[in-house]
């Protein structure tokens, strides 16, 4: 047996203090070394949960693609374009074995009101990927989407890194609207801050994985986010972004799908049969020649006034 050794060991003032001097600049360099040096205390806390990792939404097999492509389009079969696109993503990701889902860049270009917000949501719903949608007519530069650089009035990450960090979600969609009428923001030295042109690095698969958060200045690996661009004219975006994404062009919702959807709307909403019948016979009443065609907003407008007498109704 080795004997215990009892000897107590007291440590002055002098040696505590230079003890904590040293830990202090062990730990200093530790951070240095892992590139968040420049960061204060709550900003390096902030990123410490992404050590553990983050979750990747997968699609299991090609018949789960199958299932979730042929749900998208039960509901909503006049975007069976952009349904297509996100079918053959879902098949390639598990024939070449990726570690997520990942949507190529899309642009889904159409008249307003014809559900492609609706269409980008549901898919991320169906897919179980985190999902937000920016309205590009209130961000008048990138930078309430990638973020912005400290000095500049309401610095921050980012609605695509607050996403990240918020539902620690390494796949997640992002669904920006109207984006053909988001402003532009110029430098004193003549630089563009549009969001067109902040997205570009994010778009190209290398890139993304090596992109740099202009508010931390740290890196992080975007190429499995997968994003959505919806426009109403896609002739006004700048050719860089176009040339990096695959253009949909969407036609009018035919009457008989808007039918077919306040039939199927209605019902999961309680509606009376009278109600949906109502609304179904407005909608076959509209002449084909008519210059002023419903669209998928109208008709929600309509379910919405249906709701909302029903229970003024039940109410008295």
């Amino acid at each position: 047996m080795v004997p215990k050794d009892t000897r107590a060991v007291f440590l002055s003032n002098a040696d505590r203090q230079a003890i904590e001097r040293r830990a202090g600049r062990l730990h200093k360099r530790q951070i240095t070394a892992g590139g968040l040096g420049h960061l204060n205390r709550e900003e390096r806390e902030r990123l410490s949960s992404l050590d553990s990792g983050v979750g990747m939404v997968q699609i299991p097999d090609e018949h789960r693609a199958d299932e979730l492509a042929a749900a998208v389009h039960a509901e909503m079969p006049w975007m069976a374009a952009a349904t297509e696109h996100a079918w053959h993503a879902m098949r390639r990701s598990v024939r070449e074995g990726h570690a997520g889902f990942r949507l190529p860049p899309v642009i889904l270009d159409g008249t307003p009101g014809i559900g492609k917000s609706r269409w980008a949501m549901r898919l991320g719903q169906l897919i179980g990927a985190q999902s937000t949608i920016v309205d590009a007519t209130g961000e008048s530069a990138s930078f309430g989407v990638v973020g912005c650089q400290r000095g500049w009035t309401g610095a921050g990450p980012g609605r695509l890194l607050e996403l990240i960090l918020a539902k620690m979600s390494g796949n997640p969609i992002l669904v920006i609207d109207e984006l053909e009428k988001a402003g532009k923001v110029v430098s004193s030295r003549g630089s563009p801050f549009g969001l067109a042109e902040g997205l570009l690095p994010l778009l190209e698969r290398d890139t993304a994985a090596n992109w740099t958060c202009p508010f931390y200045r740290v890196r992080f690996n975007m190429s499995w986010v997968s994003w959505i661009l919806l426009t109403n004219n896609v002739a006004l975006l700048p050719d860089p972004l176009l040339s990096r994404c695959t253009i949909i062009r969407l036609k009018e919702v035919p009457l008989a799908d808007l039918m077919r959807f306040a039939e199927r709307e209605g019902q999961a909403r309680g509606l009376s049969e009278t109600s949906i019948s109502a609304i179904i016979d407005a909608l076959a009443s509209v002449s084909p020649k008519a210059r002023a065609r419903p669209s998928l907003r109208s008709v929600q407008r309509m379910l919405d006034l249906a709701a909302n007498l029903e229970n003024t109704q039940r109410a008295m």
